[in-house]
């Protein structure tokens, strides 16, 4: 199976677990109650965004390989459709539960908003250990999970993507299934889907490739020179490694990147097109057993701290924590990741004046081109890669710009004005729309 989107976020079984979730959840809605204060928020539409508008739970019969029945469980949760149809990935992991899925819902109706796309936000997700699965399970699990959320899923209604441990196979499987049930060709049901089955070109290095444009964005207006620039990167999967290849492309010294496996170090800056070549012949995708000359090992704790200019943490969520924020040497924080810092830790970067790119606006490069997927797919009128790339570099720009002006204008940490911008979009949409019936 290629590469997902997925190594980028699956790191420490060890830190997994129901509180991380929970947190997670927490996390969501203290920075979304701070904004509705900041705001002065209807105190309705606030409590509106604070519940989802609809969760499913479902139980996933699978036949496995030696005949046994095994029962996963998944979820599918809308948490707002005020401003378009719901958006957002499946991930299949053995720590998915309902908290974690209930809070990257609410993130993607925010990330939607922030880059202006007419989405609202979902999550999806089978608590199960794709590594533990046959091809063959892999895909009756699948198809068995799309039977039973088909009801709140379609074109107009909700539309999935990839996301930990899920790529375009999974979505090639998820298209053919809703075809198969409803009759029809259903390509418009899911994004990220290979290109001979409607996906759109540049769809797979699209969440990397904003997060380094957004990155080059940052640098030019705190006015750091691109070639002086040194980066570490936590999580090399295709989100992690497609920033780091670009980046580097753009000039700067990546000079840390690590994943599952370990991390490597390198003041004078990694080899990323060897470094490439190692993970794409690696059996697990992993930089696992990578050797060059100026290059250390080091762990994934060292590397969230290690000396260089900006650190983008792409791996599971709450990496950056109270016990490391305050040991952060880098003086720019992009968040590939989702939920990758806790609000504690987001205190004490502010304090030490460290800026966070958030994730809302930081990783949405996936979901912009997603949407151009979507677009591409109901008009029947492909683009190529060129054009779709620009696109995004435009909202992603654009997205970044209105961001930092709004930050500037209010003395605000980017991750405030983000969520101050979010909110306010769909509040006027649910204004709008009024209270039903």
């Amino acid at each position: 199976m290629e590469r997902l989107e997925s190594q980028d976020r699956a790191f420490s079984a060890a830190q997994s677990g129901r509180s991380r979730k929970q947190d997670l959840w927490q996390t969501v809605l203290q920075q979304l109650d701070q904004v509705a204060a900041r705001l002065e928020l209807d105190p309705g539409i606030h409590a509106i965004l604070r519940h989802p508008e609809r969760e499913l739970t479902v139980s996933v019969p699978v036949q496995m390989d030696d005949g046994s029945v095994r029962v996963f469980t998944g979820y599918r949760i809308q948490h707002s459709s005020a401003r378009g149809p719901c958006k957002g990935g499946i991930r299949y992991h053995p720590d998915v539960d309902y908290d974690e899925v209930k809070a990257l819902a609410a993130l993607m109706t925010l990330k939607c908003a922030v880059v202006g796309i007419p989405y609202g936000g979902a999550k999806g997700g089978v608590q199960c250990d794709p590594r533990q699965l046959s091809r063959g399970e892999l895909c009756h699990m699948t198809r068995a999970y799309t039977a039973k959320i088909l009801p709140i899923i379609g074109p107009q209604r909700d539309i999935p993507a990839p996301d930990v441990n899920t790529d375009a196979q999974i979505m090639a499987w998820i298209s053919d299934t809703v075809s198969k049930l409803e009759n029809r060709i259903a390509l418009d049901v899911v994004t990220g889907k290979p290109i001979s089955m409607g996906g759109s070109l540049g769809r797979k290095e699209a969440t990397g490739r904003g997060i380094a444009i957004v990155t080059r964005e940052l640098l030019q207006h705190v006015g750091q020179d691109l070639g002086t620039t040194s980066v570490a990167v936590q999580g090399y999967g295709n989100v992690g490694s497609a920033a780091a290849t670009i980046l580097s492309e753009m000039g700067c010294t990546i000079a840390a990147v690590s994943d599952v496996s370990g991390g490597l170090y390198c003041p004078d800056g990694l080899d990323i097109a060897a470094l490439n070549q190692h993970v794409a012949r690696h059996r697990e995708h992993l930089i696992e057993g990578y050797t060059a000359p100026g290059v250390r090992s080091i762990s994934n704790k060292e590397l969230l701290v290690s000396d260089v200019d900006v650190l983008i943490p792409a791996a599971l969520e709450h990496q950056i924590r109270a016990d490391n924020a305050p040991h952060v040497q880098a003086r720019y924080v992009v968040e590939a990741a989702n939920g990758p810092t806790t609000c504690q830790a987001d205190d004490i970067l502010a304090q030490r004046g460290i800026i966070v790119v958030p994730d809302i606006l930081a990783n949405a490069g996936g979901v912009v081109t997603s949407y151009l997927e979507w677009v591409q797919d109901l008009q029947c009128l492909f683009w190529q890669e060129c054009e779709v790339n620009q696109r995004l570099e435009r909202t992603m720009v654009r997205s970044f710009d209105e961001v930092w002006r709004l930050s500037q204008t209010h003395h605000e940490p980017m991750r405030l004005a983000a969520y101050m911008m979010a909110v306010e979009r769909v509040a006027e949409a649910i204004q709008l729309r009024g209270i039903f019936p």
